[in-house]
């Protein structure tokens, strides 16, 4: 939840070059239009105390109750210890202040997602299908699979996912952002790449898609 358009636009774009998608919220009213109706949709918050509305005080209190084990990292000009002290006290997992260092930030996200149960390491496995999350190539019983940035992010979220149906929507938000034309038909293209790189002779084929609900990934 970040309110200026410039920090706003330099997360988003170096968060997708990393690979992950991001969803922007400008203001109280839409980040708690995030957290109330998709606690689930998002791995780690990035929050901006000042917020056009009010305080992200608020956005984090709605968080702990919603999304209790969800990481937050505050993302603010507020440096002073009390309000580092306040800002973990009333439940966020780091704080950032203003300037910050893009490579910090990404290391600080990377620590936040694994507190949360992801591996511990810089790779996820999901039955005979790896990823590596510095290289950003993947495998499968073994074969090396070279991905597009897309690809690799849309991977990256079936697989933190396994067996859970994603909807278009949620995929969306996810490797792309809600600016992007919900009626695009962007997803089901980038799957349909995904599913060639995937699927080799005498495997099982893995992503599969529910019809009305959406994709998601079988275990292997």
């Amino acid at each position: 939840m970040e309110d200026d358009a410039g920090i706003a636009s330099f997360l988003s774009k170096g968060l997708a070059a990393e690979g992950y998608g991001a969803i922007v919220a400008k203001d109280i009213s839409a980040a708690l239009t995030h957290v109330h109706h998709e606690p689930d949709s998002f791995d780690v918050v990035l929050l901006d105390l000042s917020l056009p509305d009010g305080s992200g005080e608020e956005v984090l209190a709605a968080l702990r109750q919603r999304a209790p084990s969800r990481p937050v990292i505050i993302l603010t000009a507020r440096g002073r210890v009390e309000d580092k002290v306040k800002g973990l006290d009333m439940g966020a997992n780091d704080y950032v202040t203003k300037p910050f260092s893009f490579e910090e930030l990404l290391a600080r996200i990377r620590a936040a997602v694994r507190s949360t149960g992801q591996p511990a390491g810089h790779e996820i496995v999901v039955g005979d299908l790896r990823l590596d999350l510095h290289t950003k190539l993947a495998w499968r019983a073994g074969r090396r699979i070279e991905l597009a940035p897309r690809e690799w992010a849309l991977l990256e979220l079936f697989m933190r996912n396994p067996t859970q149906i994603l909807s278009r929507t949620v995929i969306l938000s996810h490797v792309w952002d809600f600016s992007f034309d919900p009626g695009s038909n962007v997803v089901d293209v980038y799957v349909g790449y995904l599913r060639r790189k995937l699927n080799f002779d005498g495997l099982e084929p893995l992503i599969q898609t529910i019809r009305g609900a959406g994709y998601r990934l079988a275990r292997p």
